[in-house]
């Protein structure tokens, strides 16, 4: 039987997540040695060394990433528990933390502000992030919802469109394609693209639309957020494919133009996804039917 107490999980999993025995104690406002105590009496309830000290690193043992891994179930399971038994007192309050994938920080902060607005006593906590980090994140059941294009399959996650999001072509003004009407999805051949990392949704669904109208791109620079596609693009370094949400000021101000071509824009749309199973709080639930009823409405492009 496993002898242990829910702070030693608790020292533990912050140790364990900074690989850092002193960020763990900064982080939870300890001294050193306490945070070392924890740890030791852990390892003697358990009966197997949990962290390994290679040169001045440290790093999890096989026992330690199995405890890792049943310590985050565990400390999931009571923040859940402590939200429903909140609810169930009447507190008219709570806490939301959200993910969304870069390109949806041009109108999640947006959303958010006037969620809060109507509900002045949440704590909302914010995280933006690329796809396989929120994928990462869903996985292993760290937020309340997210926020991303389409979702990934296969993985247990429940997902709800919520609001289109077309994706066009842009270039410079002074483009050669930039006046031009009706343009052929073969005419884009001839150009160079700057495209996002490998694995972002945007990619994928470029990648896909292309290879379905038998089109092969020739690719230039990789770029990891769209406002990096947006300042090459105007640059004159090619063209781009980018979520039309993304360029409403660019587009006002005449730094950049959506290119005319046949077939596009690109119909896609915005998911809110969450674990499947997970019992969303009455913050979370409350959000999800504001996303999925309202936003479509309040997004200003």
């Amino acid at each position: 039987m496993l002898h242990l107490t829910l702070r030693q999980l608790q020292v533990f999993e912050s140790v364990a997540r900074h690989l850092s025995f002193s960020r763990a104690a900064e982080e939870l406002h300890l001294s050193q040695p306490a945070v070392s105590m924890q740890i030791k009496q852990l390892e003697e309830g358990v009966g197997l060394p949990l962290f390994e000290q290679l040169g001045k690193k440290i790093f999890l043992t096989e026992a330690g990433r199995e405890v890792f891994r049943y310590g985050s179930n565990i400390g999931q399971q009571l923040a859940e528990a402590e939200t429903v038994l909140a609810e169930m007192k009447g507190l008219q309050r709570g806490k939301l933390v959200i993910s969304v994938v870069t390109t949806a920080n041009y109108f999640a902060p947006q959303l958010l502000a006037l969620f809060c607005q109507r509900n002045q006593n949440i704590t909302l906590s914010l995280n933006v992030v690329n796809r396989e980090v929120l994928i990462h994140q869903l996985t292993n059941n760290e937020m309340d919802l997210g926020i991303m294009g389409l979702p990934p399959e296969g993985l247990g996650i429940d997902a709800e469109p919520f609001m289109e999001n077309p994706l066009v072509v842009i270039a410079s003004p002074n483009h050669p394609l930039a006046l031009e009407q009706n343009i052929p999805l073969s005419r884009l051949a001839q150009e160079t693209f700057i495209v996002r990392e490998m694995g972002s949704g945007t990619r994928s669904a470029m990648e896909r639309f292309f290879a379905q109208h038998g089109l092969a791109l020739s690719t230039g620079m990789e770029m990891s957020t769209d406002e990096a596609i947006k300042q090459a693009v105007k640059a004159g370094m090619g063209l781009g494919v980018v979520s039309m949400l993304t360029v409403a000021l660019e587009l006002e101000t005449k730094r950049l133009v959506v290119l005319d071509v046949d077939s596009f824009p690109i119909r896609r749309h915005w998911f809110v996804v969450h674990r499947s199973g997970k019992r969303l709080s009455v913050v979370a639930q409350a959000f999800k039917e504001f996303l999925v009823n309202e936003a479509a409405q309040l997004v200003v492009a």
